[in-house]
């Protein structure tokens, strides 16, 4: 069970794999209502089942618009077929008040256990 003073993360499965096998150490996150910041213990939970499945630290915090989200942005994170593909996911995770002038919060994180 979630610890209720830790910030936790949730992640579909596909992508907490990426997160275990060390290739995905960045979270794209909008709307950030959690005050996400450098510095802070997160639980990574499975979306799917909300079951923990590493404690990570944040190691770096910075925001752009989503229109302005360049290729250096995608390293250690999952990549996209094109711009458009890149919104569309988005949108499906945040909904329609998803657009290019959305703010990311680019949330770059170490594991600190799996």
């Amino acid at each position: 069970m979630a610890d209720n003073s830790m910030k936790t993360l949730k992640f579909r499965r596909h992508l907490a794999e990426e997160i275990i096998a060390g290739s995905k150490t960045v979270t794209w996150r909008l709307f950030d209502d959690k005050d996400l910041k450098v510095g802070d213990k997160i639980e990574l939970l499975y979306w799917e089942t909300k079951e923990k499945f590493a404690d990570a630290e944040i190691i770096e915090v910075r925001e752009k618009r989503l229109e302005d989200i360049e290729e250096e942005d995608f390293e250690g994170h999952e990549k996209f077929e094109n711009r458009e593909e890149m919104l569309e996911t988005y949108k499906k995770y945040c909904g329609d008040r998803v657009n290019w002038d959305t703010v990311v919060k680019i949330v770059k994180f170490k594991l600190l256990r799996t």
